[in-house]
């Protein structure tokens, strides 16, 4: 594969955190507490406050991947993870959700033109480190998790009505209760899209 490259200058803050520190390969986040990502559904209330660091680009097919260590989480919510922010009613989100100390929800949020959803799957509190690789085919999306590094599993495929043009990518973390954590951010680069063209039926 074609190592395009990860640049963090290019990042830009949507709203910046707490506190934060950006070096080449590693980046710390600190979360304000009651902050969050979130719109309508179920819940009736809209929460777009979370920080989020991001590049924009045009390029129609690439991969991002990336490390997170949410070990300082503690509180239920707390996250961290990529995130493709456009605007407030459509973005989409792959985290790990702290939850309690027996479990937290390995998850992905789709919003769009203002509703969200959310999928997840439980796994169990020990586990601290995620990977998370974010792939563009134009405007469709794929999102996958790894435990090494090395074999991804697919959490979500997804269409972004928004998605077509010019996007903007990359993490975020937050705390929507009453508390504050640093989450940490390593191993970050872009490559030439690791989603796979589809084969087998014929598109209509």
């Amino acid at each position: 594969m074609e190592r395009i490259g990860f640049d963090t200058g290019r990042l830009r803050w949507t709203r910046e955190p707490a506190e934060h520190q950006i070096g080449a390969d590693r980046i710390q986040i600190t979360t304000r507490p009651g902050t969050d990502l979130w719109q309508r559904t179920y819940y009736h209330f809209r929460n777009d406050d979370a920080p989020v660091l991001q590049m924009e680009t045009e390029e129609k097919y690439f991969s991002f991947v990336v490390r997170t260590d949410l070990s300082g989480a503690h509180r239920r919510f707390d996250q961290c993870g990529i995130v493709m922010y456009l605007d407030s009613e459509n973005w989409l989100k792959g985290s790990v959700e702290y939850e309690d100390g027996d479990f937290q929800y390995l998850g992905s949020v789709v919003t769009n033109h203002g509703y969200s959803d959310w999928a997840t799957t439980a796994i169990p509190a020990q586990i601290k480190t995620m990977w998370y690789r974010f792939s563009r085919r134009e405007d469709d999306y794929c999102i996958e998790c790894s435990q090494d590094g090395a074999h991804f599993t697919q959490m979500r495929v997804c269409h972004m009505w928004e998605g077509a043009g010019r996007i903007a990518f990359g993490i975020y973390a937050c705390s929507p209760e009453d508390s504050s954590f640093t989450a940490v951010f390593d191993h970050m680069e872009l490559t030439e899209c690791r989603w796979p063209a589809h084969d087998g039926q014929a598109p209509d």
